[in-house]
């Protein structure tokens, strides 16, 4: 009965994700990143306490991971953040820097939703490849 206990609390696997980012159009700044399993914070998970962020210089082609991260739902947002600001430089409401979002998700007259970016991390290893985009 003891390993049955023992085995009701094992925690879940965990697994890592490992991102390259594509398309940057300078090696300016960093790339934030931001690896999130709230729905209701993407893409701006700065409200979730839960979320995982990076900063990381820029460099077409980069790759990072997000390690030993519980298996679920996640979804991921970067900034190409050109001048190192910390956030996201907008004009007329608009990103006047780089975004790339998780399976590249695409754009609908704002940010893509959390289901259209979202994967599902369910072994050791996920990897995801993902471009910026520029509006200016």
């Amino acid at each position: 009965m003891a390993g049955l206990a023992l085995a009701g609390n094992a925690a879940l696997p965990r697994g890592d994700v490992r991102v390259t980012v594509t398309g940057l159009r300078s090696d300016h700044g960093q790339v934030l990143a931001c690896l999130t399993a709230d729905a209701k914070d993407f893409p701006d998970c700065s409200k979730d306490p839960a979320a995982r962020r990076r900063a990381i210089p820029a460099q077409d082609g980069m790759q990072f991971t997000f390690s030993d991260v519980p298996q679920g739902e996640y979804a991921i947002a970067l900034l190409h953040d050109e001048n190192a600001n910390g956030k996201a430089d907008k004009a007329l409401m608009v990103p006047k820097e780089g975004f790339g979002f998780s399976r590249n998700a695409k754009l609908r007259l704002g940010p893509p939703s959390f289901s259209s970016a979202a994967f599902a991390v369910d072994g050791p290893l996920v990897k995801h490849t993902i471009r910026m985009r520029y509006i200016f």
